[in-house]
């Protein structure tokens, strides 16, 4: 065999790619052994396609496989592959020049990914060149898949390259790179299979660092699901979730377009933000041809599905230099959606199926898809069927669906009712339900302070309005009682008119600011007041998030009134005393009227101030024992 070595200059654009790679456009070193492996790989299957069709016989006993050795002495590092190999002229091609470039725009486009501080490599064939990052030299030898001679390319990366024959070669690829005095660490084992687990561990041919295979788990999302075992399935979520336990409900599936893609996703069994650990990072992983592209990526999913694991892969994404930066992004969007409304979709469909089940993933869940609602108005529709809240309709602690309301309501009704508060037993006990069990209308029960926000951000539903029970001007179905006309609702005979007027605005000037308004209630049954919500947005519960958050109302950016209405009851005995004691001893029916109001803003939830109200209680405890 001839041993002429010859030294050829890199094309001009090759020497600019190769500043750009080594000095701009990496910021992870660790992404050059992926990028090795991953062509590694590519050459791998380019040879089983065409030993189809070809059937070589050259090496043809050899298996298809990566082996990775170092050495942290010599601090080198080698990366074979028996794949298809190059010839003297591929080689030069492959290696001396950047492929399908020609152009000026190319090296603008590497240039423009290298201002914005990217760290992965992308479809352009610069991936070779980013060994420099980590190489003293690089020296790749080679033999085609043909049998012809084999040969030897070797450069430092400083303007110029040698090419020269090679015998004893195997079919296939080995990249010997001698590492610099500052990426030493890529010459030691531990690094390697390190990196192999990260980023290369489901490529699809055997990658053994010092002998050991290291990518030990299969990528099942790309086989049909008939053929998996639910075992199988357990096993790949303990590994890309890193958990110990099984998932509640997995979803898989391919889809053609908008992009071929094929996704793995797990809900988990518990809630690790609800643990006190903090906000979780997405679970999700993006991978192209099953090399990772996104870790935890951001770009997939929206944000309030953040609990999901598993992954999504994509043979055709639309990448930039980056390989990690998608260029498409109205192609993005519609990837998201489509993932996005599949597991919505199944949701909808496990929910129906097994309710159990479902109130299971609630329970854990159901804060991430209250948080779509008030945050993604795309998917409100789907997510507005997945909501539970307990109801007046149903027993404590079991939870019914708007469409179950709806279901249930009756002839005439338009709206759908909800009120917040801190428990079941302080919402049935309280004032504003009252009207509703006298009327046989069903009520939910929104126990958490989302719950308020949810609702009206969600505004309605299947055409029906959702109000919160104490709206000031709710106004409820007529009763269908035939003696309406006739019998009071709440039972008793009323304050005359006259003295109803006057008793209002007498407490609207005991109260003075605290309130917008003081007037005779409707919708009272027993309880002698309500605090009601002048505004029609702005819920007590809301009020109390922003209370806790030291956000005043009156100066939120929403301009929403922290005045609220009272509601008294005429036919209440209190409210009768009341307004006959403040003709016989007005100071004693004042401290009344303070009280009221602040039991009816305690039962409200909200704040009053307790020193005040205790040293009243004390003047009302002495006059009655006087």
């Amino acid at each position: 065999m001839s041993t002429q070595v010859e030294t050829k200059q890199f094309q001009a654009e090759t020497r600019k790619v190769l500043d750009i790679v080594i000095n701009s456009l990496y910021t992870e070193r660790d992404i050059f052994v992926r990028e090795l492996v991953s062509n590694a790989s590519d050459a791998l299957e380019k040879f089983r396609h065409l030993s189809l069709t070809e059937q070589p016989e050259f090496d043809a006993h050899v298996p298809l496989e990566i082996n990775i050795d170092c050495d942290d002495k010599k601090h080198t590092l080698t990366i074979t592959d028996t794949g298809i190999g190059m010839t003297a002229q591929e080689l030069e091609e492959n290696l001396g020049t950047i492929a399908h470039s020609g152009s000026g725009k190319f090296i603008e486009e590497l240039a423009e990914a290298a201002k914005k501080d990217v760290s992965l490599i992308g479809q352009f064939g610069v991936g070779f060149y980013s060994a420099f990052m980590a190489a003293k030299t690089v020296t790749v030898q080679t033999r085609s898949w043909d049998g012809s001679e084999g040969h030897e390319w070797h450069s430092d990366g400083n303007g110029s390259y040698t090419i020269s024959p090679c015998d004893g070669l195997h079919r296939g690829t080995k990249i010997i790179i001698e590492l610099k005095d500052d990426a030493e660490e890529y010459g030691q084992k531990f690094t390697l299979e390190r990196i192999i687990k990260q980023y290369s561990t489901f490529i699809p041919f055997p990658v053994n660092v010092e002998g050991k295979k290291v990518n030990t788990v299969e990528a099942i999302w790309g086989r049909s699901k008939s053929e998996i075992t639910d075992e199988e399935y357990n096993e790949f979520y303990k590994f890309v979730g890193n958990a110990y336990d099984e998932p509640t409900f997995r979803l898989h599936f391919a889809a053609d377009a908008p992009l071929a893609i094929n996704a793995l996703l797990f809900v988990p069994k518990d809630n690790f933000e609800n643990m006190g650990m903090g906000r979780m990072e997405p679970g999700v992983n993006l991978y192209c041809q099953k090399v990772l592209i996104d870790q935890h990526s951001k770009s997939i999913l929206p944000e309030w599905l953040r609990f999901l694991k598993g992954v999504v892969d994509s043979e055709d994404l639309p990448l930039n230099i980056s390989r990690q930066s998608l260029q498409d992004n109205a192609l993005v969007a519609k990837l998201r959606r489509v993932i996005t409304k599949r597991f919505l979709k199944l949701m909808a469909e496990e929910a129906k199926k097994d309710d159990k089940k479902y109130m299971e993933f609630w329970k854990t869940f159901g804060i991430f898809l209250k948080e779509g609602v008030t945050s993604d108005f795309e998917y409100q529709k789907e997510l507005s069927t997945l909501l539970r809240f307990e109801s007046s309709a149903s027993e404590a602690g079991s939870m019914t669906s708007l469409q179950e309301y709806v279901d249930r309501m009756a002839e005439g009704q338009n709206e759908i009712y909800y009120i917040n508060g801190p428990s079941r037993g302080a919402i049935e006990n309280g004032p504003y339900v009252e009207m509703f069990k006298k009327r046989d209308i069903e009520i939910l029960y929104t126990l958490e302070p989302i719950d308020d926000f949810v609702l009206s951000h969600l505004g309605e539903f299947d055409g029906k309005k959702l109000l919160s029970a104490d709206r000031a001007d709710l106004r409820l179905p007529e009763s269908t009682e035939k003696n309406e006309e006739t019998q009071d609702e709440a039972g008793g005979e009323k304050l005359a008119e006259a003295v109803q007027t006057s008793l209002c605005k007498w407490m609207k000037e005991v109260l003075g600011d605290k309130v917008k308004e003081v007037k005779p209630s409707t919708r009272l049954v027993d309880s002698p007041a309500m605090i009601l919500n002048s505004d029609g947005y702005m819920t007590s519960s809301m009020e109390r998030i922003l209370a806790t958050q030291g956000k005043n109302t009156q100066d939120n950016p929403m301009g929403m009134s922290s005045k609220k209405e009272m509601e008294i009851n005429p036919a209440s005995s209190l409210i009768k005393k009341m307004a006959d004691l403040r003709t016989k001893d007005q100071d004693f029916a004042k401290d009344i009227a303070e009280q009221i109001y602040d039991n009816a803003m305690i039962q409200a939830g909200l704040i009053i101030d307790p020193q005040e109200m205790v040293n009243r209680n004390y003047r009302i405890l002495e006059r009655m024992s006087a």
